[in-house]
């Protein structure tokens, strides 16, 4: 029998693996959820919101300030399989890390099939040049910036984490000082294959350059956590595995987060809680003291 790919011999059983919206009984749960939290974390904190760094509508970031100056930075990039969603739905990441003392830069970009997957990388790489270069403007600390990012997200914080900031954008090497990719997708390989591609438009090209399994990291210093929910497709738990290797065998520095009974979607609910693990293993990396909250009033 024909091999559709790896081990899977049938459309259904490779859909199966990345449809992630059916590896949940009722995805409209976790849909209204991180609606109406990011409309609570909008109304909540202080933010400033729909701040350009390129020239397109798609390229703008939304800033949630902590009190706190100047404080570390974490850039947070969303899911929606490079072709859906928005920044706006995932405002509720700041919940748990503005009071922390963590500002919170939530990263927008263009979708496919728009533009393709070499030019949401490069926006998302946009975004980190931009921030390091205005991140005094809302009183952070430049030489604090962190990555995190969420299925896509995940995606694009690896991609991000590799990088060559001096040769393209004449940058300091260690711009970005470490990174969280939760439920990320490493080998764009399958993906080509399942119900995405009408969208996504992959091809041998696109696959070699944004697959941050098939390339080689660049050796630094700063640390990439991993995390993926127990409770998700073996395929997303297949590949952070992978690339947890990869990074590592490249000599740099790696550590997994373990969040049993978690699915693809509750995974980063933990960002809406300072004392999550998926905060508290941020605020290590950081160096942020997890003794002291900065809780913002309501407004």
């Amino acid at each position: 029998m024909h091999t559709l790919y790896r081990d899977f011999k049938t459309q259904e059983a490779l859909d199966t693996q990345y449809d992630v919206e059916r590896s949940v009984p009722d995805f409209g749960v976790y849909a209204r959820h991180f609606t109406d939290q990011s409309k609570l974390a909008r109304h909540r904190l202080k933010c400033e919101l729909d701040v350009r760094y390129g020239p397109t509508l798609a390229e703008y970031v939304d800033v949630f300030p902590a009190p706190v100056r100047p404080s570390p930075v974490l850039m947070f990039i969303h899911g929606g399989y490079w072709r859906m969603l928005s920044a706006k739905e995932f405002s509720c990441v700041a919940l748990g890390l503005v009071e922390a003392g963590v500002t919170v830069v939530n990263v927008n970009y263009a979708l496919c099939p728009v533009v393709n997957i070499d030019e949401i990388v490069r926006q998302v790489r946009a975004a980190i040049a931009w921030t390091w270069r205005h991140a005094g403007d809302f009183g952070a600390d430049r030489e604090r910036i962190y990555v995190s990012g969420h299925s896509a997200g995940g995606h694009l914080t690896a991609m991000s984490m590799n990088t060559d900031w001096p040769g393209v954008y004449g940058l300091p090497d260690n711009l970005v000082k470490g990174g969280l990719s939760v439920s990320g997708v490493f080998d764009l390989r399958p993906i080509r294959y399942t119900g995405m591609q009408p969208a996504i438009q992959l091809d041998d090209g696109l696959i070699a350059r944004n697959s941050p399994q098939l390339l080689t990291p660049r050796r630094q210093r700063s640390p990439l956590l991993f995390s993926v929910g127990g409770d998700e497709p073996a395929e997303f738990q297949r590949q952070t595995q992978d690339y947890l290797q990869h990074w590592q065998f490249a000599g740099n520095e790696a550590r997994f987060i373990a969040q049993p009974g978690k699915n693809h979607f509750d995974a980063i609910y933990g960002f809406e809680q300072s004392d999550s693990p998926l905060c508290q293993a941020l605020f290590t990396l950081m160096g942020v003291s997890t003794r002291a909250r900065h809780r913002p009033p309501n407004r």
